[in-house]
């Protein structure tokens, strides 16, 4: 008889030895039929979901299933856009201190949607080791966006580091890449790199097209360091997407800034 396959992992918000824990537990359990513990049936049942990249159905807080055009402002530099500006009530780095508050633009016709638990770093606040989600929105007819924290730690062992003092945008795009694609990243799929300054603070932009990338063909990223926390906002779509709202997305990304 052949052995299950262990379950694909998607997302790469897993440090590499939790993925492959995770990953050899399934396998164990489909070889060897052992019996399991209350306690780990619930733990298994609450991260086999997001394992096979399927999102739980259950709101998440501060999530709210209506067009945010219902409820968001619209944006004093541009009408047709409503200004989102994340508070200490929408999510639990925020809460934490643990992320400096943030803000962009978006169409009013697209939705917040809910985080899982596992990756809205709740578990962990204040002291996360690994990268979390921090807001996601969406619209089907023009592609998502979403906002990813890391911890400084990550990335530089210097405490307070700029940007700058991370590295190069090249550099920085190797390390935070397949939170941007959602799997992998390769250097060749990079076509675009700068250096944004607003005020004190500086921003490296990138541009890519990501045919394999979970997150869809072509992605959008910015990112800044504060604090120990580096964030990261991220807009995606697939082809057709891309081809009605390309410009839509670049001024949602030149809007954000912390």
């Amino acid at each position: 008889m052949t052995a299950a396959r262990a379950p694909p992992l998607p997302l790469a918000f897993l440090s590499t030895p939790r993925r492959a824990s995770i990953r050899a537990a399934f396998r164990r359990e489909a070889e060897g039929g052992g019996r399991l513990g209350r306690r780990e049936l619930l733990r298994r049942a609450a991260l086999a979901p997001l394992l096979w990249g399927v999102t739980p159905a259950a709101p998440a807080a501060g999530a709210k299933e209506v067009e945010v055009g219902s409820y968001l402002p619209p944006s004093p530099s541009d009408p047709s856009f409503v200004l989102f500006k994340a508070s200490p009530r929408d999510t639990p780095a925020l809460r934490a201190g643990n992320v400096e508050p943030y803000q962009f633009i978006l169409p009013p016709s697209w939705k917040q949607m809910r985080v899982a638990n596992i990756l809205s770093g709740n578990y962990c606040q204040p002291k996360c080791a690994e990268p979390w989600v921090e807001v996601k929105f969406e619209d089907d007819e023009q592609g998502k966006v979403q906002v990813v924290a890391s911890p400084l730690i990550r990335l530089t062992n210097k405490p307070n580091a700029t940007i700058e003092e991370i590295g190069s945008p090249e550099k920085l795009i190797a390390s935070l890449g397949p939170f941007v694609t959602g799997n992998t990243y390769d250097p060749d799929e990079l076509l675009e790199a700068s250096v944004e300054k607003l005020g004190d603070q500086t921003y490296y932009k990138y541009a890519l097209e990501t045919p394999y990338a979970l997150t869809g063909s072509h992605n959008l990223a910015k990112a800044t360091a504060k604090g120990n926390t580096v964030v990261l906002f991220v807009a995606s779509a697939n082809e057709k997407q891309w081809q009605a709202s390309e410009k839509t997305l670049r001024a949602m990304l030149d809007s954000f800034q912390l």
